[in-house]
């Protein structure tokens, strides 16, 4: 017995699909799909074979999803955004393996965001709406344009921080450790 819901005009052909998860109308999910617990998967979207999809993810309306991509817990896909899976595509000629592209936990993906095959998104990243993606973006930053650049770094809440990488809004603090920032909570445990 099925665990989640399937509008009645939504092709589910996965039998790989976790508990609470909606499926909307003319949503197609290919068979060897795999989908986590919780998710919310709207009208009008595509998710092919070579895919994970973790729990608590939400992927709006338009939003196509190919072969090679990983997407972790608690991500927000917006309208729209385009994922690609091969950087030299010709029809009916296919590469031996596709292009892996990955969004860690809690990632916020922008309405009509293009994201390029073979990058990975760090955890709490935030992407702007229009934007397009061409190399890997690191954890809690945020970026936007075209190409996507650097703009801030963001919290874990989803607010930028400070010059001093405090939020203002719930008051976690970070510090930069080799390149990446981490919550300075986590600073400590680490020395």
């Amino acid at each position: 017995m099925k665990q989640y819901y399937s509008h009645p005009q939504a092709i589910v052909e996965s039998e790989n699909i976790g508990a609470n998860t909606r499926v909307w109308a003319f949503a197609h999910i290919l068979p060897g799909a795999v989908l986590g617990e919780d998710c919310n998967v709207n009208d009008h979207t595509f998710i092919e074979n070579d895919v994970v999809i973790g729990n608590k993810v939400t992927v709006k309306s338009g939003v196509y999803i190919w072969d090679g991509v990983t997407i972790h817990d608690n991500v927000f896909i917006g309208p729209n955004v385009t994922f690609t899976n091969d950087l030299r595509p010709r029809s009916k000629q296919y590469p031996s393996e596709f292009l892996k592209t990955v969004l860690e936990e809690w990632v916020s993906i922008g309405a009509n965001a293009t994201i390029i095959a073979g990058n990975t998104i760090g955890k709490y990243a935030m992407v702007g709406a229009g934007s397009l993606v061409t190399k890997n973006i690191p954890n809690n930053t945020l970026w936007y344009g075209n190409p996507a650049k650097f703009k801030s770094y963001i919290c874990n809440c989803g607010e930028k921080l400070n010059t001093q990488l405090s939020c203002p809004a719930c008051g976690k603090n970070y510090s930069l450790k080799d390149g990446n920032i981490i919550e300075s909570d986590t600073l400590l445990e680490l020395e």
